[in-house]
C-alpha cells in the first residue's frame, strides 16, 4: 500500500472516474473525503466503500468547486475528519459542447467557471491545508485536451489548457514549501458514464454521425487501439500522489495510448 496512512480531499468522486480514483485511495491505505455536487450519488458512494473499508476510512461533503466558500467549509471539515490533509486530488469537472460560432455565451462561461477557476479555489485552499500537514500532493485531473485543440470543444479545451498553466504556476510557488502539483490527462475515458450519458450523444449531433460511428472515430486516434480506462488513470494519480514522485512537480502527464505526446 504506498499511500497506507494518508489523508485525501477527492473532487467530483461521486461517480466514473472520480468513484474510482477513491477506491483505489483506499485501497492504497488512504482515509478519504469524497465530495461532489450531486449529494444523493455522493452519499452512495459513501456507503458502498464503507461497507467494503470500513466508515471510520471515509466520508462525503457536498461541495460545489467553482463556490469559494464551499471549497473553504470542504477542506476544513477534511481537516477535521481526518486530522490533516496529505493529498488532494481535483477532478471534479464539466463538459459542455458546441460550435464556436453558435455557442452560447453563458454555458461557455459555466465550463470556464467549473473547469478553470474551480480548479484555482480547490488549490488555493487545498495547498494551505497540505502544506500546514508538512507537505504532500495536489493532482489535477486534466485531459488530454489541455495539450491540444478539441473539435467543437473550445470551452472544455481552453479550461484545460489554462488549468495546466495554473498547475505549473502553482508548483513554481508550492515548490519549496514540500507540496508537489501534478495533473494527469487522460484520453478518452469511452467506457465511462459522461461518454455513455452525454457525450456519444453529444458528439453524434455535432458531427453528423451515429454513436457507434463516433466510438469508432476515437478508438482509431489511439496508436494503441484501445480507450482509456479508470486503472491507467489511478495508476499514474497514485504514482503522483505517493512519495516514488518525489522530485516531481509541475507536470501534466499523458495517460493517451500514444494518441498525445507532449
Amino acid at each position: 500500500m504506498r499511500l497506507e496512512n494518508k489523508r485525501a480531499v477527492v473532487t467530483g468522486a461521486a461517480q466514473g472516474l472520480g468513484l474510482a480514483i477513491v477506491e483505489r485511495l483506499l485501497i492504497e491505505g488512504c482515509r478519504v473525503v469524497m465530495s461532489d455536487l450531486q449529494e444523493a450519488t455522493l452519499q452512495a458512494g459513501v456507503q458502498q466503500f464503507a461497507a467494503k473499508f470500513g466508515k471510520d476510512r471515509l466520508c462525503g461533503v457536498r461541495t460545489d468547486v467553482s463556490s469559494e466558500a464551499d471549497v473553504e467549509k470542504l477542506m476544513a471539515e477534511g481537516v477535521a475528519f481526518l486530522g490533516g490533509i496529505d493529498i488532494v486530488v481535483a477532478n471534479a469537472g464539466i463538459l459542455v459542447s458546441g460550435s464556436i460560432t453558435e455557442f452560447d455565451v453563458a454555458k461557455w462561461r459555466k465550463v470556464i467557471d467549473v473547469n478553470l477557476v474551480g480548479q484555482m479555489i480547490c488549490m488555493k485552499h487545498g495547498l494551505r491545508a497540505i502544506e500546514k500537514t508538512g507537505g504532500g500532493a495536489f493532482v489535477q485531473i486534466n485531459s488530454k485536451s489541455g495539450k491540444k485543440g478539441s473539435f467543437k470543444n473550445s470551452a472544455y479545451a481552453a479550461s484545460k489548457f489554462g488549468a495546466i498553466g495554473l498547475v505549473q504556476s502553482a508548483a513554481l510557488e508550492m515548490a519549496e514549501r514540500g507540496v508537489r502539483v501534478n495533473a494527469v490527462c487522460p484520453g478518452n475515458l469511452l467506457d465511462s458514464p459522461l461518454w455513455r450519458d452525454s457525450l456519444f450523444k453529444q458528439y453524434a449531433a455535432n458531427q453528423g454521425i451515429t454513436e457507434a460511428e463516433v466510438r469508432k472515430k476515437y478508438i482509431d486516434q489511439v496508436p494503441m487501439k484501445r480507450a482509456c480506462q479508470y486503472e491507467d488513470v489511478c495508476n499514474v494519480v497514485v504514482f503522483l500522489a505517493s512519495e516514488q514522485a518525489s522530485y516531481m512537480t509541475g507536470q501534466a502527464i499523458n495517460v493517451t495510448g500514444g494518441q498525445e505526446m507532449r
